[in-house]
């Protein structure tokens, strides 16, 4: 999985951060995670993740596979394999640069948008999209598919917004380091596809969604900016959120005030006006690290997940997973050593230099920054990886990065290189950046730390 691997593995400790890493990735893989979810009997669908969904097929005329994002393919393969030519259309929208575009799993299409900002492609893939859901009837079974990548991928303007209307104020939010649910409170409010609306243009069609989550906890609502799930936030929240990062894009907010003015209808909120449109989540973040921690365990090391949930910056995030590292190395707890500490979730960055990098080479150069230079030893052997398991790091070619004690000898350089968010660029230099290329999957961060011995 990771390029040039032997450089990396540079001892045994090394080594077992690389194979958690893998393991992560690869028990995230959405084909294999939807094949276990989904059961075709005698003309009956059961979906199966905390609960059961059960349709009976013959109910339908028609089945319409629709969505989108960057393990949207996997999870499309899985529903082609359980159904087949009972699959009558489709249409998903993935990454510019995922090579199947123009092609397409049996009856569904893959067509081109844009990531991590929409493109005008994007838009008229979702056009052509909301198009195929507007025609559905009540005989018609919708599945949709919605996976990390899908807010920006499907990319529907309201009103008179532009493509570029979105393209900046997703740029201005991210560069701000506004979370995920503050991004999306804003997407929705100038959407016609998020925020439960393609449910509602599906109406009176049967909706059934499945989703691979990138978010904190899981939750169907912010999955994919929820194109089929109620909304509870606001135009109030939208601008609420414009103004706590000082995010100045005119058209955005000035289609916000209308809205909070009543001039564009609200999203479909949990008052019941969205019909019901079950959503079943077949793989998240804790599905990465319990595939890691199971390799860990193979391998003789004590897992301890310290939490699934992780967000805020990066850069803060760092020296509190190095210290409970360290304190396991020295005194054995929260977990005796050997020992491997995982966590997941989705950490941000606040960009405020031109230079490369994303959050996960951010948390590795604050990690190691941490471990240079102390007067005790509890973290010398200590490793650290942290990946994005789309294996792409914010907008970087990078995965992550993998560091121990000795990636940082120069320190005052290593706080400049995040100072001027180039936290790649350093890390490249020492050789420590972890590269994938596209893994297929997106559950967001996983981190691994690497703790050999109790001194």
């Amino acid at each position: 999985m990771f390029e040039n691997r032997e450089a990396h593995a540079r001892s045994p400790a090394h080594e077992v951060a690389l194979d958690c890493l893998t393991a992560g990735v690869d028990g995230a893989d959405p084909e294999g995670a939807t094949r276990d979810a989904l059961a075709v009997d005698d003309g009956h669908l059961d979906v199966t993740t905390i609960e059961t969904t059960g349709l009976d097929l013959a109910a339908f005329d028609r089945v319409l596979v629709l969505g989108g994002g960057k393990a949207a393919p996997g999870v499309v393969r899985a529903i082609d394999a359980r159904l087949g030519d009972r699959i009558d259309d489709g249409l998903i929208v993935v990454p510019e640069d995922d090579p199947r575009v123009g092609e397409s799993i049996g009856a569904v299409a893959l067509e081109a948008g844009g990531h991590p900002v929409p493109t005008p492609r994007g838009v008229t893939a979702t056009e052509k999209l909301l198009g195929m859901a507007e025609a559905a009837d009540e005989r018609t079974l919708v599945l949709t598919v919605v996976t990390g990548g899908a807010s920006a991928l499907l990319a529907a303007p309201a009103g008179d917004l532009s493509v570029g209307d979105l393209r900046r104020s997703t740029r201005a939010l991210l560069d701000a380091g506004a979370d995920i649910e503050e991004i999306n409170a804003v997407r929705k409010h100038t959407s016609q596809v998020k925020g439960g609306r393609l449910a509602s243009t599906a109406a009176p069609a049967t909706v059934l969604t499945l989703a691979l989550s990138d978010v904190v906890g899981d939750p169907p609502s912010v999955i994919g900016s929820g194109p089929t799930v109620p909304d509870e936030t606001t135009y109030a929240d939208a601008l609420a959120v414009l103004t706590r990062h000082g995010i100045d894009v005119p058209t955005v907010k000035s289609h916000l005030d209308a809205g909070e003015s009543g001039e564009h209808p609200e999203t479909p909120g949990a008052d019941g006006s969205l019909p019901d449109a079950p959503t079943h989540v077949v793989a998240g973040a804790r599905t990465a690290i319990d595939a890691a921690a199971a390799v860990a365990e193979e391998q003789g090391y004590e897992p301890c997940v310290l939490s699934s949930r992780v967000r805020g910056e990066a850069t803060a995030a760092a020296p509190t997973h190095v210290a409970v590292a360290e304190e396991a190395a020295a005194a054995g707890d929260p977990v005796d050593p050997p020992a491997v500490l995982l966590s997941g979730g989705e950490a941000t960055v606040d960009v405020h230099g031109e230079g490369k990098g994303g959050p996960n080479t951010e948390f590795a150069l604050a990690a190691a920054l941490s471990l240079a230079g102390r007067a005790d030893d509890a973290g010398d052997d200590l490793v650290v990886g942290a990946v994005d398991t789309d294996g792409r790091d914010g907008a970087t070619d990078a995965a992550g990065a993998l560091i121990d004690a000795g990636t940082v000898t120069d320190r005052s350089a290593a706080r400049d290189a995040l100072d001027r968010n180039d936290s790649l660029g350093f890390l490249d230099g020492r050789n420590a950046a972890l590269r994938t290329g596209p893994t297929g999957t997106n559950v967001n961060d996983l981190r691994v730390l690497v703790v050999p011995g109790r001194r």
